[in-house]
């Protein structure tokens, strides 16, 4: 490794994975360790939290699992304060809770709307609410938040929830990197494409019949043929953590295998 990241103290929200496998923030929170990195693994489910800590640590790295719920402002300002008293300053936020509950209008009810954009949305306005005072005291940090294709495209999926919620962590996204540009802060988002990870065949195989007929299906509609790893968003969300992205802020990237730039 590079160790792009040495000496830096990083929060990954959603480190976990909600089944066997490597999900986004697990293997993100992994790499960041392998870069160098001190990670705070947070997560709703501390056992998930956990099992990346314990990843983490066999290979030498350092972390600390956290629990929290990512909605609940009070529980993300006493995962801060812990990282902070701890280290005394956090360089890297990345947020990576996210939910695809599916139905539309008709049939999604009001609480299932609200859920999808607590999860989503608010998730990030709380972490950044309660890191941006250290990273402004410290005039540097870098946040990257995980958005999804879907907040530019239509998938075929029934969940415009989702695709409202995707589209305003971009536009949360902009608005961040332009107010605290002049502070040494960047903020950037990941956009996956069609990922194959665990969390695929918890929110998404129910629109399938059987699990094979699902990977077919989504490797098939990816212009590479194949579906991408929870490792392709790692890496990008490692680049636009380090310092090799210095100039790079308010970025939306798409990291999709070439799907956005398909006109059907």
């Amino acid at each position: 490794m590079t160790k792009r990241l040495q000496d830096r103290i990083a929060i990954v929200f959603g480190a976990g994975s909600v089944g066997p496998g490597w999900g986004n923030g697990k293997a993100t929170a992994a790499l960041f360790a392998r870069e160098g990195a001190h990670v705070a693994c947070v997560d709703l489910n501390m056992g998930a939290a956990q099992e990346t800590v314990s990843i983490i640590v066999r290979e030498g790295g350092s972390a600390r699992a956290h629990a929290c719920d990512a909605t609940d402002s009070s529980q993300v300002a006493a995962v801060v304060a812990d990282v902070i008293a701890d280290h005394g300053r956090i360089d890297v936020l990345h947020n990576n809770v996210g939910y695809a509950g599916m139905g539309g209008p008709i049939e999604l009810d009001e609480a299932s709307w609200h859920r999808t954009l607590d999860l989503n949305v608010t998730t990030c306005f709380l972490a950044a609410k309660h890191v941006l005072p250290h990273m402004l005291a410290q005039k540097r940090g870098a946040i990257v938040n995980v958005s999804s294709v879907a907040a530019i495209r239509y998938l075929g999926y029934p969940y415009p929830a989702y695709h409202a919620a995707k589209a305003a962590v971009n536009s949360f996204t902009m608005g961040l990197a332009l107010q605290y540009a002049r502070d040494g802060i960047r903020v950037n988002a990941i956009m996956p494409g069609l990922m194959n990870t665990p969390l695929i065949h918890q929110q998404i195989s129910d629109q399938y019949a059987t699990a094979d007929e699902m990977i077919a299906a989504r490797d098939a509609a990816c212009p590479t043929g194949k579906m991408g790893t929870a490792w392709d968003i790692a890496r990008a969300a490692l680049f636009l953590a380090s310092d090799e992205a210095e100039y790079i802020t308010g970025v939306c990237l798409p990291v999709d295998g070439g799907l956005t730039c398909r006109a059907a």
